[in-house]
């Protein structure tokens, strides 16, 4: 089997403009290096609102609560034309407040880590009872909360790290260790953040495919934290942790990291289990980077532009043998960024694009739209980044010049109606093509689109081993013909085989006689 259905998707936000505030690596820096600089008092006095976050048109286009073509129409900038009384749910996921976060933090925290403010535990308690996913079990597990003294002499004395809802001190996260830095709580907390997004993306995953948790039989987890402790700083396992909180009793699962192109890398993984029959199906999923909220607000904040960066993202898609109905992946055409590739745009391109078009056989135009690095540009352009999407688009147009499948008047015209436009948040792997998946999805699924390449690219130089980059990518397209209920079983084989045989034998008996 070389193709796998795309059986359900889900993306959720968690705007979290205080952890944020706190925790972002450039905030937090900033604060360790300085203290209170007016970088940080304007960062503080200009943060985004709840409703603010909901109504910005980027954020609606995450959950599916608009489509692109319509986050397209609308007028820019999008920070000053919101939408007003815009949804929390859209079709894939929501936007969820940051006190039921921190809540569902607690719920996550099987360690006795996360101490809640015992008003405010109560508070969050009645709003996740509320939750339409929330189960019961889950809500159990969030704690009564304790008193102020308990917190703050947690934190003064034991290093436990505070955490902060509407300007208020509501809670801290403790360390899991006294000398392990692995377990600091700084760092204990990004790694819950990262649990609990995947948590609330596996919900909604499962509750948009119409499956019971149950009958996920395993998960490959691609966000960019590494959990573990300073015998083995990265050994894992988020997958199973956050099947557990969600109830996937019958799930296993593993981590996948690969900087940016982690969840590219991983579909791959999954969808290929999937493929070899080593899984009935499989749950890709990640949560978001704390390091990453307000990582661009230093620029921001200088040009008195809101910060942006205020939601963790998460995302989730399920994989199952094709059943003549779902969108496929496609896994006889993989693109790879080998070690000898280069690492020039032009090398990368030529070895995510070119190379498995030409194994696919197909043209640059037999691609209806290319999803790579999708970071929202009234982020990324401030920061001197540029418009990330549109300038990869504008790469493969260029190289489809190159290798004489285009001409150059006709670039603007490819990037307009092949590229995609940055809709999700600078949180590194989040970005990186997989949140296209589901809408692709949906319009080939409707007939818009007939096929679509999701690119993931990752900057592997970051951990100071190689200064290599990587990347990766696939294709989606309709249902293949004749692959339904799963592909074709080793009985059908069989039954084909014997009518084959007895037709033959009929023929040969007409002759003789």
């Amino acid at each position: 089997m070389s193709r796998v259905a795309i059986s359900g998707y889900s993306y959720c936000l968690n705007h979290t403009p205080e952890l944020g505030l706190h925790y972002g690596n450039t905030p937090y820096m900033e604060r360790r290096a300085r203290g209170e600089t007016d970088y940080l008092a304007n960062l503080a006095g200009q943060l985004q609102s709840y409703e603010q976050a909901r109504g910005y048109a980027p954020n609606q286009a995450y959950i599916g609560a608009m489509d692109l073509e319509e986050l397209e129409r609308r007028a820019t900038p999008w920070h000053e034309n919101r939408i007003d009384d815009a949804p929390r749910y859209g079709r894939y996921g929501e936007i969820m407040p940051e006190d039921e976060f921190l809540g569902l933090l607690d719920i996550c925290d099987v360690f006795d880590l996360v101490w809640l403010e015992k008003a405010f535990a109560a508070d969050v308690r009645a709003r996740l009872e509320a939750h339409e996913l929330v189960t019961d079990a889950m809500v159990g597990r969030l704690e009564a909360g304790r008193e102020r003294g308990e917190i703050t002499k947690e934190v003064e004395q034991h290093g436990g790290e505070l955490l902060y809802c509407g300007g208020q001190v509501v809670g801290c996260c403790r360390k899991g260790h006294e000398t392990d830095p692995s377990l600091d709580a700084h760092v204990l907390l990004e790694n819950l953040a990262a649990k609990a997004g995947g948590v609330l993306a596996l919900l909604h995953v499962v509750r948009n495919a119409g499956i019971t948790p149950d009958e996920v039989d395993f998960i490959v987890e691609c966000s960019e934290e590494a959990a573990g402790d300073m015998n083995q700083r990265g050994g894992g396992n988020f997958a199973k942790a956050i099947a557990e909180i969600a109830g996937c009793g019958n799930a296993s699962g593993c981590d996948v990291r690969g900087f940016c192109a982690g969840p590219v890398n991983a579909m791959i993984a999954g969808a290929s289990q999937v493929a070899a029959g080593a899984r009935k199906n499989c749950v890709v999923l990640a949560g978001g980077a704390i390091p990453k909220l307000y990582m661009n607000s230093r620029d921001h904040v200088k040009k008195g532009l809101p910060p942006l960066e205020d939601c963790l993202g998460n995302l989730a898609v399920l994989l199952t043998p094709p059943d003549g109905t779902s969108p496929e992946m496609r896994l006889d055409a993989i693109g790879k960024h080998t070690v000898n590739a280069g690492a020039s745009p032009q090398a990368v391109m030529g070895a995510l694009v070119w190379e498995p078009l030409q194994e696919a056989g197909l043209s640059f135009t037999d691609v209806d739209r290319y999803a790579a690095e999708l970071q929202i540009a009234e982020i990324t352009l401030p920061a001197g980044a540029g418009d990330v999407p549109t300038a990869n688009a504008k790469m493969i147009g260029a190289l489809s010049v190159m290798k004489k499948q285009l001409e150059k008047k006709e670039i603007p015209t490819f990037v307009k109606e092949r590229g995609v436009p940055g809709f999700a948040h600078t949180q590194g792997h989040i970005p990186s093509g997989v949140p296209f998946v589901g809408p692709a999805a949906e319009m080939i699924a409707d007939g818009r689109m007939q096929r679509a390449m999701i690119i993931g690219k990752g900057s592997l130089f970051l951990a100071r081993l190689t200064n290599l980059s990587d990347g990766a990518s696939f294709m989606i397209e309709g249902p293949s013909a004749g692959s339904g209920a799963g592909g074709v079983t080793k009985e059908e084989v069989r039954e084909l085989l014997l009518e084959s045989l007895e037709e033959l034998a009929a023929n040969l008996r007409q002759k003789e006689s």
